[in-house]
């Protein structure tokens, strides 16, 4: 038997196009095998091109085996944009350029593309030995003009990514932000070379690369090397750190958040409060701290979170990008589908898709399914429930039947209190994609509140599978309410939800 890529291979054709003949029927002997296809090794190609929504000519299916594949997880600029369907977020850049921020947190839910867009920016700004700025000619940012263009590989760039911090203690994951901070001094090796560093600077950064440093040692880090490398180049650093929150969040959930805390917080510190030697700080997340937790007197931070309008459009795909990909794939009959399933988002007054559901769904030949909720473990859930009081499941059935409520917003989030404080529980939600806002004001006391909902059909089979179980082990719903609203979030019938 052979798989989907095999055969496409074999028949010069695409992916999604041989996915398509075995949905539709038209490879006999092809089996369904979980989410993979297995086809016959003798196998005959269709004859007929077009499948089954009569849409296709045989000239649009032969042209889709030159269609390029989507970037399923793949993070990596330059590979993407050349080899891949890339959505152009660059303009990014441009806002970026525009406004001028010293720090900037981006605040997004898993998978919104944050990984991407930061190598994005490294690659556009960060000095390199041959030209990069071929990567960015045909792209949007390139059509703003010379201004933003000379901007282009200026800069020398500290990039860092924390995703892969994800220790039960904090000895292990000490050790696993080490060898990140070892990899990128060693990228930044040629600092050696020169004539730039002193004794003392040369001693520290061999202590680094030979894993010798100690806690303090590395936890200053940051700010050793923008100073060594504004005094190699002459001109201040870059820093981009992707998915800062990665081992506190591990801390909390495994125990040492203190630790990491303390760590985290001097490490900070020392890259962007009042840094001579920095040009522009870019870090990713889900969650912003309290100022005093870890940002503690970093003032030039800026914060863009989900309810703020700054750079809306460049996290996830807006209606327009989601329409021409669907054009490119010749989807455009599956629009309602995709927006039923994976639309809902309002960030600021922009509506945004859930970019990985929608390359997974298209992908995997249009076959609607839980893509983003797949690839978190959802534990928030299960912490936000231990802990409900009866308003909180009462709002939590409300949104199960279809509601929004109106519930108070903390900007600064900390995870001890995320599962105790409603307003801590209700912005964690938000923030991790499980909400949306759809309107938000300034209470009576001067507090932050929004209207918040289920964003989609994707998300609300989270809520029935997690809500519901606690919600009827608690003795706070029926189970002929169960029921019913489980009959509602399968149907999308309003009627059993009035009923319920």
């Amino acid at each position: 038997m052979l798989t989907v890529n095999e055969l496409a291979k074999f028949w010069g054709v695409s992916e999604r196009w041989v996915t398509q003949m075995c949905r539709s029927g038209k490879i006999a002997g092809a089996v369904k095998e979980g989410r993979s296809w297995k086809i016959p090794d003798n196998a005959d190609r269709p004859k007929d091109l077009r499948i089954k929504t009569g849409k296709f000519t045989k000239a649009a299916a032969q042209s889709d085996a030159r269609l390029l594949p989507l970037p399923v997880g793949i993070s990596d600029y330059v590979k993407v944009q050349k080899e891949y369907y890339y959505v152009d977020k660059t303009l990014l850049i441009r806002d970026i350029l525009d406004k001028k921020p010293y720090v900037s947190l981006f605040l997004r839910p898993r998978r919104f593309g944050k990984t991407l867009n930061m190598d994005m920016l490294r690659v556009f700004f960060e000095k390199a030995d041959y030209d990069t700025s071929v990567y960015f000619s045909d792209k949007n940012i390139w059509k703003c003009g010379k201004d933003y263009q000379d901007y282009q590989g200026r800069y020398p760039v500290i990039s860092l990514t924390f995703k892969d911090v994800k220790y039960p203690d904090w000895k292990s994951s000490k050790q696993k932000i080490a060898h990140i901070l070892q990899a990128e001094f060693d990228r930044h090796r040629q600092v050696l070379e020169g004539e730039t560093l002193s004794r003392k600077q040369k001693e520290y950064f061999e202590k680094i690369l030979n894993a010798e440093a100690s806690d303090i040692e590395l936890s200053a880090s940051l700010e050793y090397l923008t100073a060594m490398l504004d005094a190699y180049y002459g001109v201040a650093p870059i820093i981009i750190i992707d998915e800062y929150d990665t081992p506190i969040e591990q801390g909390y959930s495994k125990g040492f958040y203190k630790e990491v805390t303390g760590f985290m917080r001097n490490f900070f510190s020392g890259g962007f409060k009042d840094n001579p030697h920095l040009s522009f700080g870019f870090m990713t997340g889900i969650l912003k701290f309290a100022q005093g937790s870890l940002f503690s007197g970093l003032n030039n931070l800026r914060v863009h979170s989900m309810i703020d309008k700054d750079y809306a459009s460049y996290f996830g795909f807006t209606e327009e990008e989601v329409q021409k990909l669907l054009e490119y794939y010749h989807l455009g009959n599956k629009y309602r589908e995709i927006r039923k399933w994976y639309d809902g988002y309002l960030i600021g007054d922009t509506t945004i898709f859930n970019p990985w559901s929608i390359i997974s769904y298209v992908d995997d030949g249009c076959t609607p399914d839980t893509y983003w909720v797949s690839t978190g473990n959802n534990a928030i859930l299960d912490d936000i429930l231990k802990n409900a009081t009866n308003d909180i499941s009462t709002r939590m059935n409300n949104l199960l039947q279809g509601s929004a409520v109106l519930a108070p917003l903390d900007s600064g989030v900390t995870y001890p209190m995320s599962t105790t404080d409603p307003s801590h529980m209700y912005s964690f939600l938000l923030a991790s994609g499980y909400l949306k806002a759809k309107r938000k004001g300034i209470s009576g006391t001067g507090n932050m509140i929004c209207e918040l909902s289920i964003p989609n059909k994707e998300i609300s089979t989270v809520y029935r599978a997690k809500v519901l179980s606690h919600l009827q082990q608690a003795g706070k719903i029926s189970q002929n309410s169960v029921n019913a609203i489980q009959g509602a979030l399968i149907s999308d019938g309003d009627d059993v939800l009035t009923k319920a």
